[in-house]
Order: C-alpha cells, then sequence, then structure tokens
C-alpha cells in the first residue's frame, strides 16, 4: 500500500479508514455488520467456565473449598458420623443398652475394643451409637436457628422501622439469658427423653444471633445498586427479597450456622452432662461423660473414648465453618 502524506484530505469515497493496528489489527469498521459490532472482545477462557462467562460467587467459593484440605478432612469426618448416625449397625453389631455386670469397668479384650462402662456395657458400641443423638440434635437445632434468625432478621433489615425496633428490643432480651443457666431452668422441668425438647430449648435461645446477623446482611444487600434498579423498574417486595436480596445475603447466614452446629453438639453434651438434656434410655456422649466422670481413676478409658469422639465432631464442624467462611468471604481471597 503506498504512503500517503498525513496532510493529504480523506477522499470520502473511499470510507472510514484505521490505521495498522488500530480497532483490533486492521479491523474494517465500514464493513462491520451490527453483530460483530456487538460482540464482546475475546480475552480467553475464563478460569473454570466458558469464554466470556464469569463465575458467580457459589462457584468460587466450590472451586476454592476443592482444593483447601482443611474443608476435605472436616468434610470426610462429618460424612463419617451421618453414616454411622444413619446405619449406626453396620460397624456395631452389640446392643448398647445391654449389660453384663461381670464386665463392669474392665478394660479391652476381643471384640470390644473400647473396653466396658460401670454397668458393664461395650463402649465402643455406646460411641458409635451416640454419635446419632448429638449430630440430630446439632443438625435439627441448627436448621430451625437458621430458619427463624433467617426470616425474623432478613424482614426487620429490609423493612425497619418499628418492626426491626421490636426485633432488636426482643434480641437483646434473648441475649441477656445465660445459655447453660436457661437451660437448667427450661429442661429440668421436661420429662421428655427425646431429643427434641433440647432442640426446641437451643432454637428458643439461638435464633437472635442468626437473626441480627441476616439484618445486618440483608441492610447492606438492600443498598446495592441492583436492588434499587429492581425497585425503580417496578419489582415488589417479595421478588426484590427472594431474587435479589437472599441470594447475596446468605453467605455470612451459612457461615455462622455451620460453625453454630459443631457448638450445638457440645452445648448438648454439657446439658447432658448436667442431667437436664438428654437422659436414659437414650445414647449419648454427654451422658456417657457424666457417667465416667466419677471412675476416671479407676477405668480412664470410659471417659477417654466418648470425650475424644465429641472433641473430634466438634472440631470437625468448626473446621468446616472456617473453610467455608474462607472461601465465601472475598476480603480473604
Amino acid at each position: 500500500m503506498p504512503d500517503r502524506d498525513p496532510l493529504e484530505p480523506i477522499d470520502p469515497s473511499q470510507g472510514p479508514m484505521a490505521p495498522a493496528g488500530g480497532y483490533g489489527g486492521g479491523f474494517d469498521l465500514a464493513n462491520a455488520d451490527a453483530e460483530t459490532l456487538e460482540k464482546p472482545p475475546d480475552h480467553g477462557q475464563e478460569p473454570g467456565g466458558p469464554a466470556g462467562k464469569p463465575r458467580s460467587l457459589w462457584s468460587d467459593a466450590w472451586h476454592d473449598l476443592r482444593r483447601n484440605p482443611i474443608f476435605i478432612i472436616s468434610a470426610l469426618i462429618i460424612l463419617f458420623l451421618v453414616f454411622i448416625s444413619l446405619w449406626p449397625g453396620v460397624i456395631a453389631t452389640q446392643d448398647p443398652l445391654k449389660a453384663n455386670l461381670a464386665k463392669a469397668q474392665a478394660g479391652p479384650e476381643p471384640g470390644h475394643p473400647f473396653g466396658f462402662d460401670s454397668q458393664g456395657r461395650d463402649v465402643y458400641t455406646r460411641v458409635v451409637y451416640g454419635a446419632r443423638a448429638s449430630v440430630t440434635v446439632g443438625v435439627c437445632a441448627t436448621l430451625g436457628v437458621v430458619l427463624l434468625g433467617s426470616v425474623l432478621g432478613g424482614l426487620a433489615g429490609f423493612f425497619g422501622g418499628w418492626w426491626d425496633s421490636v426485633l432488636s428490643r426482643i434480641s437483646d432480651i434473648f441475649f441477656g439469658i445465660p445459655v447453660i443457666l436457661g437451660g437448667l431452668v427450661f429442661l429440668s422441668v421436661v420429662t421428655n427423653s427425646t431429643v427434641w425438647p433440647v432442640v426446641g430449648f437451643m432454637v428458643l435461645l439461638g435464633w437472635p444471633q442468626i437473626a441480627r446477623i441476616a439484618r445486618g446482611s440483608v441492610i447492606t444487600a438492600r443498598q446495592n445498586d441492583y436492588v434499587q434498579a429492581a425497585r425503580a423498574l417496578g419489582a415488589g417486595n417479595s421478588r426484590m427479597l427472594l431474587r435479589h436480596i437472599a441470594p447475596n445475603a446468605v453467605a455470612p447466614v451459612i457461615v455462622v450456622g455451620t460453625i453454630a452446629l459443631g457448638t450445638y453438639i457440645a452445648l448438648e453434651a454439657t446439658l447432658s452432662y448436667l442431667g437436664v438434656g438428654l437422659k436414659p434410655p437414650t445414647v449419648s456422649w454427654g451422658i456417657d461423660i457424666s457417667d465416667a466422670s466419677n471412675q476416671i481413676r479407676n477405668a480412664p478409658h470410659m471417659l477417654l473414648w466418648p470425650a475424644g469422639a465429641l472433641s473430634l465432631t466438634v472440631l470437625a464442624f468448626i473446621m468446616l465453618g472456617d473453610a467455608v467462611r474462607d472461601a465465601l468471604d472475598p476480603k480473604l481471597r
């Protein structure tokens, strides 16, 4: 192509021209159609998705969790606990309530690797069956707390006004009740030995924490531009809550709920140890720890195994919550 004098006027009949390397390297603007002009430039494939398709917060979180060894270890432990809670007879074939006083406080022997308790019951079988009560209490209490707290806190943060003021004052009242003292008073009058009174007590005193977190998260999400745009386009309150605010405000609630699950398991064991939580014939780690507390010198194995199982379970859920928090918090990336 012959060189052109930069001062020479451009002939309009030749159409607009671009210098070499301009508009993507020789791009002919005159012959480009509308589809080509609207198509975004191809900057290569995004990490973890097709070209030009960004990943969401949840896909980014799952991408990070799969590469986090803490999450993998804790998830495997929790899956094992869930498995033995649903099918304890697979790895423990004996009856956890069968007692043989001739074997009281006896140490490990073939077929009984953890020894016997003060009533001659197999400690290994009771440790396996004890996971069912602890996991059931922890999961049900967490679900109840998260659902109740999220609904009340989310509505208070979205609507504000008198609803927010009333909920805040009620939360302050519940925050002023000590958990252990409240459990001693509330559960001491309950004669039911199942897990449901304990779950109900935990939901009753646990929802204010989740409600405050949900309230703050909803207030933050409500001020974003996409929510204001949806409101300007005529979106109703239910649509804005369910489609725009809730998916972007639920991450902190999930993190706190995951960590709180381990706390509720420890709380159940504490209340059972004090004699106001689960009661026999329910098999619980807290009940076994309470029975073994007076026999530490004579039979330490009675305390070692249920206490170790409880500590491992609580640690697994706390580790899982920490891993989820690191994956869902953009500030930690």
